[in-house]
């Protein structure tokens, strides 16, 4: 059976081949009665998924899915898009799921290093905002990775099983061959943290013929608040390049960062219901981190008003048709920190590798290393053994949630700052407001696990 180990009929090949010739024939099937069809589909869905974890989440899926009007509305909208949605299904379940998370499991015990299912890359810092309290903000604008450098990056990371790439910077799109980068990647999901400004009839024509990468927009709420931050006619330039993409049926969604100002108004029914009637699939929360330029710790949202998120997060996910996550709240999805290469890190325009995007200390640039290279140092390595920063995972985070963690990590592996002024995280005002701040927060987590998990947990970092 050699002749199947390598080459054009490896059996991985053939069985790429296969599920793309049964995807195909999936998706018309689905096309043609979403309603009746998409139990089906996701019945088969979860009899190839390879482990039990996918499985799960599986059947979780189609447990919030079936019967629920506003979702199969949704649905019904991917599939005006055949080409983009057949794009992502063959990403996810084919590449990412099938091939890549097998590759990924066998070359983590041959290589005795831990490989993410996504990478975060900058290509580039410019931007032409200048957002009050941006975690990019202090980067030099100049900095910015080559496309063959972007190309060996991803071409590395798909022969470690990789398959997920999101965009950040700086402004994705102020990076000029950032679509010709992405289109000679076809086999690679994307998606890109944007302020939208720069999305006209060109670009987003060019986002509905590559149809592998997904925008999210950066919103603050509604016209008041995010022009507050971003700049007066942000709002309604972001508004128009929703609907051109809608227009187009190119999937998109949103990234909204929570202050204490705007939580009430961004967990509203009224603009979760905007996004989803404006077309938006999924919304992505990130709570407010004193990092970046100007960095001003009343935006920080209270241990009452995270509690409080908790439970509103959980009423939008069964009542409302767009996918929410909150990466601060919910580490009982992903046992913990998800950072430091255990699913994802951090790659700079300047070609800094960060455990992540709020974590601004390096001791690798990629320029000089393979990513499996970086994946092997000891700043990764000093992270993923304290991982879980807390035993309870309603405070995941070392830096608002275990900030002593965080500059023991940054002590032991001798980690530079990557710009200046990071290292006030460490020190001074800033880490004694978060000292405070992390343990107030945790007498609170421990009421909630009490509360929704029938356990205390002992709040101890490893």
């Amino acid at each position: 059976m050699a002749i199947f180990d390598n080459g054009p009929f490896s059996m991985a090949h053939v069985k790429k081949a296969a599920t793309d010739l049964a995807l195909d024939q999936t998706l018309k099937y689905l096309s043609r009665d979403p309603e009746q069809n998409l139990p089906r589909i996701l019945d088969f869905a979860e009899r190839i998924a390879p482990d039990e974890g996918q499985k799960k989440n599986i059947r979780a899926l189609r447990t919030r899915m079936l019967g629920d009007e506003k979702i199969m509305a949704q649905i019904k909208r991917l599939v005006h898009n055949p080409r983009m949605l057949k794009n992502f299904l063959s990403i996810w379940v084919v590449n990412a799921m099938l091939l890549g998370g097998p590759r990924r499991n066998v070359l983590m015990k041959e290589l005795g290093i831990h490989i993410p299912s996504l990478i975060l890359v900058d290509p580039t810092s410019a931007c032409n905002l200048r957002c009050t309290g941006c975690w990019a903000g202090e980067y030099k604008k100049t900095d910015r990775l080559e496309p063959e450098l972007l190309d060996r990056i991803f071409n590395e990371a798909k022969e470690l099983g990789i398959y997920w790439v999101a965009l950040s910077g700086g402004e994705p799109f102020a990076y000029p061959e950032l679509l010709d980068v992405v289109a000679r990647h076809p086999d690679m999901g994307f998606m890109a943290y944007t302020n939208g400004t720069l999305i006209d009839d060109q670009v987003a024509d060019r986002l509905a013929k590559v149809a592998n990468l997904s925008p999210a927009f950066s919103l603050e709420g509604w016209r008041e608040e995010t022009d507050a931050r971003r700049g007066e006619g942000v709002f309604d330039q972001v508004m128009a390049a929703m609907d051109r993409l809608r227009e187009r049926s190119v999937y998109f969604g949103t990234s909204i960062t929570v202050t204490r100002n705007n939580i009430d108004t961004l967990f509203s029914d009224e603009f979760m219901d905007f996004l989803v009637d404006k077309g938006a699939t999924y919304a992505w929360s990130f709570h407010y981190v004193p990092i970046g330029r100007g960095p001003d710790l009343d935006m920080m949202i209270t241990p009452e008003q995270r509690a409080w998120l908790v439970k509103r997060v959980a009423e939008i996910r069964m009542t409302k048709p767009i996918l929410l996550a909150d990466f601060w709240n919910d580490g009982h999805f992903t046992s913990g920190c998800i950072a430091g290469g255990r699913m994802f890190f951090h790659i700079n325009a300047a070609g800094m590798v960060e455990p992540c995007a709020f974590v601004h200390f390096a001791t690798d640039n990629i320029r000089d290393k393979s990513l499996k290279e970086v994946l092997a140092s000891p700043l990764f390595t000093a992270y993923q053994k304290r991982q879980p920063f807390n035993k309870n995972h309603y405070a995941p985070c070392p830096i608002i949630d275990a900030p002593q963690a965080l500059r023991d990590i940054v002590e032991e592996t001798g980690a530079q700052p990557t710009h200046d002024g990071a290292q006030d995280v460490l020190t001074g005002t800033q880490a004694s407001f978060l000292d405070q701040r992390s343990k107030n927060w945790l007498q609170v987590a421990d009421e909630l696990e009490e509360r929704y998990f029938g356990q205390a947990s002992q709040q101890a970092g490893k």
